[in-house]
């Protein structure tokens, strides 16, 4: 009589999970309605002062690359379900850390973000907003011969934060 009655319980709790709720559940920490397919990531143009010629298309594929290897969206052109776009609007290196002496020891290279994110379908998660990200480098050493390495690391920074605003829903 009490596995009878374990039986019934246990088939009840999973009527009741099987029919009443939809988890989802991903690696990358990405929580996206089953309705959502498709995303677009506009070419994120760069506007700042300073103009590193790798950074506008390296922030662009980082992006477009992030969703395809942590989503299960698509990548279209125009009207995507999901919709990025916007420009890079600072990028400077300046002194970071300051001797005993009074010169650099440390620079800088900082670079500012506007994104537009809509979403076509849960628009209470649209945003347009800045993110900053950056890293440091010897003073001894010119920017244009360190950018190779900066770009990619400050890049990674900028698309992890974007991508956990638009899909992680903290």
């Amino acid at each position: 009589m009490n596995i009878r009655l374990n039986l019934a319980w246990v088939a009840v709790l999973l009527s009741v999970l099987l029919t009443g709720c939809k988890v989802t559940y991903s690696l990358s920490g990405a929580s996206i309605a089953p309705e959502i397919q498709t995303v677009t990531i506009n070419y994120f143009q760069n506007n700042s002062a300073l103009v590193l010629p790798s950074l506008s298309s390296t922030l662009t594929e980082t992006l477009q690359d992030r969703f395809v290897q942590q989503t299960r969206l698509t990548v279209v052109r125009e009207n995507g379900d999901m919709n990025f776009e916007g420009e890079i609007t600072n990028c400077t290196s300046t002194p970071s850390s300051i001797s005993g002496e009074e010169y650099a020891i440390q620079n800088r290279l900082s670079i500012t973000v506007r994104v537009r994110f809509t979403n076509a379908f849960q628009p209470e998660y649209n945003f347009d907003k800045s993110f900053t990200a950056y890293q440091d480098y010897p003073s001894e050493q010119l920017l244009q011969s360190v950018e190779g390495t900066l770009i990619p690391e400050i890049v990674d920074q900028l698309v992890e934060d974007i991508f956990n605003a638009a899909v992680s829903n903290w």
